[in-house]
């Protein structure tokens, strides 16, 4: 079985016992490659570009402490060759220049990456706003639904890797 990201992040050797046993589980690790190349890269990105997508994942890596993998998505941003617009939008710190799209994706980001419970049809609301269309609403709903699985996913596989 070759490296895949979330094993790399997790610190996951393939020799390894954990390694081995992800092998019986060879299709959920090939799902969740295909599923970060569909959020990150699809053919079809909508109104929100490869570069944004990225340094919005980048933004989403560093809320949650993970700068490795926030360095993943920077990477991706530079392939995309992000502006320096975009490159603003990986730095959990900004908010945004103006109440306009951009404010509005980072406040929807922010929102749903870091209290999801607090999530309501205002804020989907204020996204339509901004100028997005449904499409790209949903296109952001799925790259945070995919970060927050990747997250999570890597973090339990740290958490068995230390108990083994």
């Amino acid at each position: 079985m070759s490296e895949n990201i979330v094993e790399r992040l997790a610190g996951i050797a393939p020799s390894g016992p954990l390694g081995a046993a992800l092998q019986g589980r060879a299709d959920v690790m090939a799902m969740t490659e295909a599923t970060h190349d569909a959020a990150l890269k699809p053919a079809d990105p909508g109104g929100l570009s490869h570069a944004l997508r990225a340094a919005l994942a980048a933004r989403v890596a560093r809320l949650n402490g993970e700068e490795a993998l926030a360095a993943h998505y920077l990477a991706l941003m530079a392939e995309a060759e992000g502006s320096e617009a975009e490159v603003a939008v990986a730095d959990p710190a900004f908010k945004g220049d103006d109440a306009g799209r951009i404010a509005a994706i980072l406040a929807f980001t922010d929102l749903v990456s870091m209290r999801p419970r607090d999530t309501v049809a205002a804020d989907i609301e204020a996204l339509q706003a901004a100028g997005l269309s449904d499409p790209d609403i949903v296109r952001l709903a799925e790259l945070n639904a995919f970060l927050a699985y990747q997250i999570r996913v890597i973090a339990g596989l740290r958490l068995m890797r230390a108990s083994a």
